[in-house]
């Protein structure tokens, strides 16, 4: 957004020249604002990491209020979620007391979600790896109920993705699971799989592949997310995903025979 500010200032006053040079002191403004870098995000790192893990866990008490009630397994899968990412005890006992608001049966989650937005928002990586979070915690139980598949589209789309987008990612996510470490795969399916967890088909060129593969790990930089705002006693869960879509690459780096 300051780029295109700038842009025009610089043009109105110094012409194209101008209009370069405010490009340019633009795009650092731009990314100065999504890395808290400067002073230019009034949210501090630290902030945005509070709104991220509230945002997380009353997400996923909503999820697992869905279909009406919480099991047991569920309230399972939730711990063992907590203990995966090693939670210090104050962010531990914050996330139980989060997950147990969003899990009130008529809790809105509007006001959540737009507060997520106002201070992730710009942050693209966190959207994303918030929505894979959810949709670990969704598919724990090792299926997805319509009524978690219908949440998690809603968060999706306010999340600002489209339902084609929402649908891929899902897809992904799903197929992702298939490769996580000592996991057998079907060696009939373990291909296909691999394609999907990448978001490619089996049509796309080495490069396109490459491509993709490399963007997906750079969405799970720790560096990158810590960054943003993403607790750092969460990155266990980003690092487990990074693997999985390594996992992934490698089978078809092999059946590809790609350096």
């Amino acid at each position: 957004m300051y780029k295109l500010i700038a842009a025009v200032v610089g043009y109105y006053f110094f012409g194209i020249f101008g209009a370069f040079i405010g490009y340019l002191i633009g795009s650092s403004l731009d990314r100065a604002r999504d890395y808290g870098i400067g002073g230019i995000n009034p949210l501090t790192s630290g902030q945005r990491q509070k709104v991220f893990l509230d945002t997380l866990f009353i997400l996923m008490g909503k999820l697992a209020k869905a279909d009406g009630h919480i099991s047991q397994d569920e309230i399972d899968h939730v711990e063992a979620f907590i203990k995966k990412t090693g939670l210090t005890a104050e962010h531990r006992k914050e996330a139980i007391s989060q997950f147990k608001k969003g899990s009130v049966a008529d809790f809105d989650i509007t006001d959540t979600l737009n507060e997520f937005m106002h201070s992730c928002g710009h942050t693209s990586n966190l959207k994303q790896v918030l929505l894979m979070y959810l949709t670990v915690i969704a598919l724990a139980d090792g299926k997805l109920d319509q009524s978690e598949r219908s949440l998690l589209e809603k968060i999706a789309l306010r999340l600002g993705y489209s339902r084609s987008q929402f649908n891929r990612i899902l897809d992904m996510v799903l197929n992702q699971a298939q490769f996580a470490s000592g996991k057998s795969q079907s060696s009939t399916t373990v291909l296909a799989d691999a394609y999907k967890a990448l978001g490619v088909t089996e049509n796309n060129s080495d490069q396109e592949i490459k491509r993709a593969y490399r963007k997906l790990m750079s969405q799970y930089h720790p560096d990158k997310l810590i960054g943003q705002g993403l607790p750092e006693d969460m990155i266990a869960v980003a690092t487990e995903q990074a693997q999985e879509i390594q996992g992934a690459y490698d089978v078809i780096k092999k059946s590809r025979r790609l350096k």
